[in-house]
């Protein structure tokens, strides 16, 4: 899959290029991997001398009508953002940013003149595919397929035909795009992290044994799979231990089991310590562009066990964490308990080549890419 990124890290003609102006175009601000990528890059191109600019739509209230037609999956436009949401990724990374006057509509004037404009949503290649050249050549970076309830999608696969040059971020994208849309000239630009704060020192296994979850009720991201898992193999380890970390309130459809920890909505300088307070972090997704939870939690050193979607399979190869069979919680049962009782020095090799995976392509070295 994966761009080795170690040799561009060192390369100056692209730091010392021409200055650009960039402008990303956002459905909205918020605490997803999504944006916390957008963000970063955003961020870095800035830190690089790019005049850099993100537009993203304006809040949306949903009201009563608009949560009974979401109920039975039937609109209203899942793009848009609540309005009693905190600070998203893009606010907290100081890059400058403008909201939209009117929510879903992007108009020639609020968009400055530049070199380049990026869409990172379907809709905002709906948007930018109406601007005049004058507001930069047009790309589009694509985190996932984006098939979710409620959106149209014959509109969502035309974006995919419009003629934007495509940076994805997964073998997975770039199929699609070469299969089903004849695109053979896609760049791939791997997700990395800033591993100053994805960090964590060496360490040996938990004394009680203890695995990690990202907890989210979206259907596509497994935690029914997670927990029927983790009842599973607290058959065989009684004292297994869960912690996980996310958005949304415990649902009693898929609870914790008895005296797991939740960490709802955590700062984000306590979430290298969640993934560090465990042996292995469970990715559970049916589905998914990348899976940023992989490469957060094998930066802080800790072994995944995951099924094979997103980067799943290129970054748990060669004994750096345990890719079990896809939607299967008998067999990621099995991977954590095999954790569980593995000997520390096996652990701690384990642990070793996690993080030595992530580091061999830093941040810097995605950005050149990107």
């Amino acid at each position: 899959m994966m761009v080795e990124g170690s040799e561009l890290a060192t390369s100056s003609s692209i730091k010392d290029g021409p200055k650009l102006r960039i402008t990303f175009v956002t459905p909205n601000d918020n605490l997803a991997g999504g944006t916390r990528m957008i963000a970063t890059y955003a961020k870095k191109l800035m830190d690089r001398g790019h005049q850099v600019l993100v537009i993203h739509d304006a809040p949306y209230r949903f009201t009563l009508k608009d949560r009974l037609l979401r109920l039975f999956k039937k609109g209203p436009a899942i793009w848009r953002q609540p309005k009693d949401r905190g600070p998203g990724h893009l606010e907290q990374s100081g890059v400058p940013y403008y909201e939209l006057k009117q929510g879903g509509v992007l108009s020639e004037d609020e968009v400055p003149d530049a070199d380049v404009v990026i869409a990172t949503w379907w809709v905002t290649a709906e948007w930018i595919a109406k601007l005049s050249p004058a507001k930069g050549v047009k790309a589009n970076f694509i985190q996932g397929y984006e098939l979710f309830d409620g959106v149209p999608i014959q509109r969502l696969k035309d974006t995919w035909k419009l003629p934007f040059h495509k940076i994805t971020i997964s073998d997975w994208l770039v199929n699609i795009a070469a299969k089903e849309y004849g695109d053979h000239d896609v760049s791939l630009v791997p997700n990395s992290l800033d591993l100053n704060h994805f960090l964590s020192k060496p360490r040996g296994k938990q004394k009680r044994p203890t695995v990690g979850l990202v907890y989210a009720t979206t259907p596509m991201k497994g935690v029914d799979v997670a927990l029927e898992a983790i009842r599973l193999a607290k058959i065989e380890v009684p004292d297994l231990q869960v912690h996980a970390f996310g958005m949304p309130d415990i649902s009693p459809q898929h609870p914790l089991p008895e005296g797991g920890i939740y960490y709802k909505a955590p700062e984000q300088s306590k979430i290298p310590e969640i993934y560090a307070s465990c042996d292995a972090w469970l990715f559970s997704s049916r589905e998914e562009g990348f899976g940023l939870p992989i490469i957060e939690a094998m930066a802080c050193r800790t072994p995944v066990i995951g099924f094979p979607s997103g980067a799943a399979p290129y970054f748990l190869a060669e004994n750096r964490g345990i890719l079990v069979k896809p939607n299967d919680p008998v067999d990621m049962a099995k991977a954590i308990v095999s954790i569980c009782r593995m000997p520390d020095d096996e652990w701690r090799a384990m642990s070793e080549l996690a993080y030595q995976k992530i580091k061999d392509y830093p941040l810097e070295a995605a950005t050149d890419l990107f």
